[in-house]
Formats: C-alpha cells, sequence, structure tokens
C-alpha cells in the first residue's frame, strides 16, 4: 500500500513535535485529566487513562505532572472542567477532517477552528459528515532504516496486533484499542525504537494530494496542531516522500 500519511507521522518528520514541547505537555495533561475524571485515577482498570499516561512518559512527562492531573481529574485536587467535542469538516481536495476537542469554553473552540478551515481553503461539516470514514485503532509506526519486517512480525502477531502495513520508508502496526497497551508493551520490552505509538481516528482510505492542494492540507493541518483546544486532529490524506522533501 502507498502509506495512510497519518498526521502524527507527518509532525515528526517535520520536526513539529520536539519544538512544540510545552503544548504536547498540556494536551496530555488534559487527556489524563478527562480520563480520570471519567474512569477513576486507577489505570489498570480504566484504559484511556492507561494509554494517556503511557503517551505522557513516551514524551518524557515528568511524573509529578501525570500524578497532578490524575488528582484533578478525580476531585483531589481542584481543576478545570473540559467539555469533549467531535468538530467534522472539509479540506483542499475534498479531504475529511476529524478534530476532537477538549475546551473549557465551547464558544472559543467553534470559532477558532471556523476561523482555521476559512483561512487555509478548508470548511466546516456537519456531526456525522466524515466520522464514518474513520476507525479508532491503536497504530505503532516504525521507521525501516530501524528495523525490518522480521523484526517487528512475530512480536506483533503474537502480542495481539491486527494488521502490519508498509509504506515507502515506514512499517505500520494496527491494533484494536483494548490491545495496544499490550502490543506497545511488547515492542518495548524487545527494545525496537518507533516514530509513533498512539490509539486514534484511522482512515479507511485516502485522498492523494499534491501541489498546491498539498501544502495547503499541511498549512491547515498545522494550525489545527497550534489550536489551543485541538486535541488531535486526522485527516484522510496521502503525500508521497518525495512531495513531502519538497515541502
Amino acid at each position: 500500500m502507498s502509506g495512510h500519511s497519518k498526521w502524527s507521522t507527518i509532525k515528526r518528520k517535520k520536526g513539529a513535535l520536539d519544538a512544540k514541547r510545552g503544548k504536547i505537555f498540556t494536551k496530555l495533561i488534559k487527556e489524563i485529566t478527562v480520563a480520570a475524571r471519567m474512569g477513576g485515577g486507577d489505570p489498570e482498570s480504566n484504559p484511556r487513562l492507561r494509554a494517556a499516561m503511557a503517551g505522557a512518559k513516551a514524551e518524557n512527562m515528568p511524573k509529578d505532572n501525570i500524578e497532578r492531573a490524575i488528582k484533578k481529574g478525580t476531585g483531589e485536587l481542584e481543576g478545570v472542567q473540559y467539555e469533549e467535542i467531535v468538530y467534522e469538516g472539509y479540506g483542499p481536495g475534498g479531504v475529511a477532517i476529524l478534530i476532537e476537542i477538549l475546551t473549557d469554553n465551547k464558544n472559543r473552540s467553534i470559532a477558532d477552528v471556523r476561523h482555521i478551515f476559512s483561512k487555509h481553503g478548508g470548511n466546516l461539516g456537519e456531526n456525522g459528515c466524515v466520522s464514518w470514514m474513520f476507525d479508532k485503532k491503536g497504530l505503532i509506526v516504525f521507521s525501516k532504516d530501524s528495523v525490518s519486517e522480521d523484526d517487528i512480525m512475530d512480536i506483533a502477531l503474537e502480542a495481539g496486533a491486527d494488521d502490519i502495513t508498509e509504506s515507502e520508508k515506514e512499517f505500520e502496526v494496527t491494533t484494536d484499542p483494548s490491545n495496544f497497551i499490550q502490543v506497545k508493551e511488547a515492542f518495548d520490552k524487545a527494545g525496537l525504537s518507533y516514530l509513533v505509538a498512539e490509539i486514534g481516528m484511522i482512515p479507511q482510505n485516502t485522498v492523494p494530494l499534491e501541489g498546491k492542494d498539498a501544502e495547503k492540507m499541511l498549512k491547515l493541518m498545522d494550525a489545527l496542531d497550534d489550536a489551543e483546544d485541538v486535541q488531535n486532529a486526522y485527516a484522510n490524506f496521502d503525500i508521497s516522500e518525495s512531495i513531502m522533501e519538497n515541502i
């Protein structure tokens, strides 16, 4: 296959994550807080919290930050009450976009997202207009420079992964969300280094982009990633490695 060009993978290729560590920590803290509020502060009985904590540890978030976020979620410490919202819309070239919001101000969130879409050639749609195009999956991405298919195949299948696919420069392991932690931990135990490990919305198919549409789409996703209340933004576009290198 040609590869899904997951936005999280593209961000790493562009070096965005290292440059925006403070924003990443803020988003992770929000997710941990909400996960603890909804399912309790014990990660063993709260899969969402366990996944959020794993993401925080992968970003080297200090343990104290994680513990404070959990206590704010469970009410042991005073904290902000966040509302979860999903927005859907379309980008350049008819790309489907799904946006997960955690906010304490719904009016601010919708105004920011609407402005970003308008500025970068997209438009918001009705609820349900694109969500059917995505499936919730665990995703672990490896660079072909660091592992071979044989390195990951046996571990992935034995740990309960659903599938392994190949793009130009990467292997992508997908899992059911309920199996994500055990698959990730199996790779950790084996000492295999990955580019991305997260639970997210994976597109069922992709729209190939090039030229101006590719540039506009990347700028739109960059702007969404920078937005204060946007927790995650997913899109079903595909950009080849050769085009990425020239953007």
